[in-house]
């Protein structure tokens, strides 16, 4: 029906309403209610399908529901949850859910229990919080363990005013969690100890993000940049090492791997030498900074020292070499190359002990041994050992070796070879030696005896036990010089082993020797000397020197004679020499004013005589004159006139005394004077009477028609007069005195003075500062040198 219709306005506008009213009315109320049952009917089955509609959307929903909580309840037996709900205080708590959770065969009043099956601690937090729930709504979430060891979650809230309480043991995953979540704080904790560790170290340390920012650094990095802490540090961007270091060590960590240096940086203002250790991380770096400044200082100092000990051992005449742990060679000195004849190229190949023994034993330069493998174990079992090994190698060549093996601290064997030879063979001939010595002390004459610094016997010989009457095996016990002079003083005055027993014992600022002379008693005459040894030890001889004071007396008493016999002798030659002189020179005046014919004609017989005369008178002068110098000489009372002396002039002067032999003797003077020899100091005098001594000899001793030749020449500062023959020479056993005094000898001719021809030479020259060489064999003449000094020496007495 529609809105505002009304069946009264209907029927009043109807046309004929007054008889069709009364017909329609009727009809109209039948239409009208059919209409509105019709209505009803189907608002009514329109509500009814809804209700329908209604109820089936109801009981799905109710079947979706019914779902959902059997899901949940699966879900929730699933989850072994135990649900605990807290309603009025007067009503019992409402437990939903497996109670086996909490153990097998448990009850839900065991669960309400919680000091049960819960740690104390773990109830008593469970127990606090359930408190506040109840009492004012304050929620909760706690982890419980139980005193098995499983973790559980409880959750409490406050619904629909209750307080409900979810148990549930936490799956793996929770469990987990909450061990990682232990794990945190213990790493948190031990993360804080560890920083206050780095903080505490007076080394650098950094961590640096992806970017190479500085993130983290300890004390130390502050203090070495010089910053307030490490957030200043970190604020102000200071860095520690320079840039280059910076951008190596980025390099290396970007290369997957640590960079390791040492550097120099600047610490605190002073340049130091640092450790560098910088390790990639996760997202960044972390580093450590060492100052090694001393130990680099003291790395240097010792490489410094074993370069040094290196070049010492090279010096070294012992062969070392030195193997590490394993065995391999690392060192050796150039006498152990020598010694073995190893070549540089094989030693530097760092060979093994055994690979060295093997190839010395292949070339036979090892001992020979019965088993060399056992013998090389031997030597190699030094590398296992914490003692010093000592081996005694006897060479095939003879040599004998010492070889000590000194193991090192951290491994290895460093040998050192010493070659004894010469000690073992100086160790025999001083056994032999002191054998030696016994028998030689145990054979002589004199009595040897040594005493010590305290004074004990250490060694005597049986001479010293004869000469003081003493038993051997007393003094073989060692007694003291206080003994020894207790048993000899009988034997002679307190003062002499006085001074012996001083000499032993006393204290002196210098030890030296002593000698005396013990006279005895029973007239035995005793020569003691005291030498000071070394190791300050005595050494005291005694000789037997009776028989040799008695010979000496004699030979002294003899001496005296002919010393007296001497004096007359030569006090006898100077008076006659003297009382001949001035007669003989009447004669050879008187000979020359006949042979002048002063007086009267001479017949030549008469001047033969006179002739002869004046020779003799000459040569017997010149003999006198050669006595007078002799005896002036041994007087010390000649001195030479020096001067400049022409060798030329000199030797011309000599030879004209001798024309007359020479042209008699049909004898070939050859004179051989240097150009540059020029003038000499000497005493003109002197030197031509030596030369003519010597050309007399040599004209003398020279057969008809042979050469004599005279030479006069420079060398170095000496002026040297040879005068050479070719005269028979003269044979060893006269050689040696044809300087003495008188002594003459023919020597196959017919020439023989009275042998002080070459005396008066030898005197003259040496007298001069020079020397006479003498060179002469049997059968191929006689050549004589004489040696003065070009400058003139001191005139000094010519002993013969």
């Amino acid at each position: 029906m529609a809105e505002g219709f009304s069946l009264a306005g209907w029927l009043a506008r109807a046309p004929g309403s007054g008889g069709y009213l009364e017909t329609a009315v009727p009809l109209a109320i039948m239409g009208g209610l059919t209409l509105f049952a019709a209505a009803t009917a189907f608002f009514h089955l329109r509500e009814r399908r809804r209700a329908r509609e209604r109820e089936d959307a109801l009981s799905a929903e109710v079947a979706q529901l019914q779902l959902r909580c059997d899901r949940a309840d699966v879900i929730f037996a699933a989850e072994h949850r135990v649900v605990i709900s807290f309603g009025h205080k007067d009503d019992d708590p409402v437990i939903e859910g497996d109670v086996s959770v909490v153990g097998e065969g448990a009850s839900p009043r065991r669960i309400l229990a919680f000091g049960s099956w819960l740690t104390a601690a773990s109830a008593q937090a469970l127990e606090t919080s359930l408190g506040h729930l109840k009492r004012n709504g304050e929620a909760f979430h706690l982890v419980l363990r139980s005193v098995s060891g499983l973790y559980f979650e409880a959750e409490g809230s406050a619904i629909s005013g209750q307080a409900v309480l979810r148990l549930r043991e936490i799956t793996a995953e929770r469990l987990e969690l909450v061990r990682a979540h232990d794990a945190l704080i213990t790493t948190r904790g031990d993360l804080e100890g560890l920083q206050a560790l780095l903080d505490a170290l007076p080394q650098p340390v950094w961590l640096r993000d992806g970017d190479g920012e500085v993130l983290w650094v300890n004390a130390a990095y502050g203090r070495a940049v010089e910053a307030s802490d490490g957030r200043d540090a970190i604020e102000r961007r200071l860095e520690l090492l320079d840039e280059p270091t910076r951008l190596a060590s980025r390099e290396a960590r970007d290369g997957g791997g640590a960079y390791k240096a040492r550097v120099a940086a600047i610490i605190a203002g002073q340049r130091r030498t640092l450790d560098v250790v910088e390790t990639p991380t996760g997202e960044g770096s972390a580093g450590i900074a060492t100052d090694v400044s001393e130990l680099e200082a003291m790395r240097l100092d010792l490489q410094r020292q074993m370069q040094a000990h290196v070049r010492t051992l090279d010096q070294l005449p012992t062969a070392v070499a030195s193997f590490d742990g394993n065995e391999r060679l690392v060192f050796y000195n150039a006498a152990y190359r020598e010694f073995w004849q190893l070549d540089a190229e094989f030693l530097d190949s760092r060979p093994k002990d055994g690979e060295i023994l093997d190839r010395l034993r292949s070339e036979r330069r090892l001992p020979e041994q019965a088993d060399f493998r056992v013998w090389r174990n031997e030597i190699l079992a030094g590398y296992k050992s914490l003692e010093t090994q000592e081996h005694w190698w006897y060479l095939p060549d003879g040599r004998t070796l010492r070889v000590i093996g000194n193991p090192a601290p951290k491994g290895g064997v460093t040998y050192l070879f010493d070659d004894v030879t010469e000690r073992v063979q100086m160790e025999s001939r001083y056994n032999a030696l002191v054998r030696a010595r016994g028998e030689t002390l145990d054979s002589l004459r004199e009595g040897v005896v040594v005493f010590a610094a305290d004074g004990s016997l250490t060694l005597f010989n049986p001479a010293f036990a004869t000469i003081w009457n003493l038993e051997p095996s007393l003094l073989a016990g060692h007694p003291h010089i206080d003994a020894i002079v207790a048993l000899c003083g009988h034997l002679s005055e307190d003062d002499d082993w006085s001074e012996l027993r001083m000499a032993v014992t006393g204290l002196y600022d210098t030890r030296t020797s002593h000698s005396q002379r013990i006279k005895r008693p029973d007239g035995t005459v005793v020569d003691c000397v005291t030498a000071p040894l070394p190791d300050g030890s005595t050494l005291i001889t005694f000789t037997d020197v009776t028989a040799a004071v008695d010979v000496e007396r004699v030979l002294t008493e003899r001496n005296d004679a002919l010393e007296k016999t001497s004096r007359l002798r030569d006090d006898f030659v100077h008076h006659v020499s003297y009382e001949l002189r001035s007669p003989l020179t009447n004669i050879i005046g008187f000979t020359q004013l006949l042979g002048d014919e002063t007086v009267g004609a001479l017949n030549a017989r008469q001047r033969e005589y006179t002739s002869h005369i004046t020779k003799s008178s000459a040569a017997l002068l010149a003999i006198i004159n050669d006595i007078l110098d002799l005896a002036t000489i041994d007087n010390g009372s000649i001195e030479l006139d020096l001067g400049p002396v022409d060798a030329r002039e000199t030797i011309a002067a000599a030879v004209r005394g001798l024309d007359d032999r020479l042209v008699e003797r049909n004898i070939q003077l050859d004179i051989e004077v240097a150009p540059s020899i020029g003038v000499f100091i000497a005493d003109a005098k002197r030197v031509r009477q030596v030369l003519f001594n010597l050309l007399s000899n040599a004209v003398g001793f020279s057969a008809m028609g042979q050469r004599v030749k005279v030479s006069a020449y420079k060398q170095n500062d000496e002026i040297l007069f040879s005068v050479a023959d070719e005269g028979p020479g003269i044979p060893p056993e006269i050689k040696a005195h044809v300087f003495d005094r008188f002594e003459s000898y023919a020597i196959g001719s017919r020439h023989r003075g009275v042998g002080l021809g070459l005396s008066i030479v030898r005197s003259f020259v040496e007298l001069h500062g020079g020397h006479v060489e003498l060179e002469t064999g049997t059968g191929r003449g006689t050549t004589v040198v004489c040696h003065f000094p070009a400058a003139g020496g001191l005139a000094r007495v010519a002993a013969e």
